[in-house]
């Protein structure tokens, strides 16, 4: 199994240490058709990009596009759950800048509003030390997700189960019917082979990423093809595979 594409990696412009061109030249590096620079939405109150952040990397992206045409470099950013209703922390008007949109849900991040900072952010919280709360706030996990991807045109939802429980099933029915893809993560190792089975059986799609932080891990696939080997999928379940 080969992947030819790295659709979540972050740069200095949010939680990563090399600039967008170092980036780049690491996936030039090791043989990368695609890449997509994927910096933390800005609700998130300490990595979060400046709303002034999209237009200045939308044309750096450009440049180095036209530097290097040996690869396709793609504008996109990690934007975060706010609300139970869906809503996701990039504004309608900055959406022109982006070739890809990933979603996930984050801590530090600032809410849509007091109901959402209490339902959403104040509830996951909570159920890790009250067990009462784990089943209410997995439902309402799995909807609040399967609402932004009715919502927006979401490419991919970055490491479902990683940070929040959810309902693997509802959410790999849902995405299989919008089209967007379930991210198999390297670095957390989300989705968990146990539930890549759960959602292959919806006959979603897949994506295996680095969520790199520095240039160096740029490419870095191992644990995510462990991963998708182990539960099964072959090149066809994944969106940036090929034999």
């Amino acid at each position: 199994m080969k992947i030819f594409a790295d659709y979540h990696t972050h740069t200095v412009y949010s939680h990563g240490k090399g600039t967008i061109e170092d980036n780049v030249k690491r996936a030039i590096e090791i043989g990368l058709e695609e890449i997509a620079i994927t910096d933390h939405g800005p609700a998130h109150v300490f990595y979060g990009l400046r709303k002034g952040d999209f237009k200045k990397m939308r044309e750096e992206i450009d440049k180095i596009n036209e530097k290097y045409p040996q690869i396709k470099v793609l504008m996109g950013v990690e934007a975060n759950l706010i609300s139970l209703e869906g809503d996701i922390d990039v504004p309608d008007e900055l959406m022109k800048y982006l070739d890809i949109l990933l979603m996930g849900y984050h801590e530090g991040v600032m809410p849509k509003d007091f109901r959402s900072a209490l339902q959403l952010f104040g509830k996951n919280m909570a159920s890790k030390y009250f067990i009462s709360l784990r089943e209410e706030m997995r439902e309402k996990n799995t909807q609040a997700m399967i609402n932004a991807i009715k919502k927006y045109k979401i490419d991919i939802i970055t490491h479902p189960g990683a940070k929040i429980d959810i309902d693997t099933q509802k959410l790999a029915k849902a995405a299989k019917e919008k089209g967007t893809a379930l991210e198999i993560n390297s670095s957390h190792g989300y989705m968990t082979v146990e539930y890549v089975k759960i959602a292959k059986k919806e006959r979603c799609k897949f994506v295996i990423n680095s969520d790199a932080h520095t240039p160096h891990k740029v490419g870095d696939f191992e644990r995510g093809i462990e991963i998708a080997k182990e539960a099964g999928l072959t090149e066809e379940d994944i969106i940036n595979a090929k034999g």
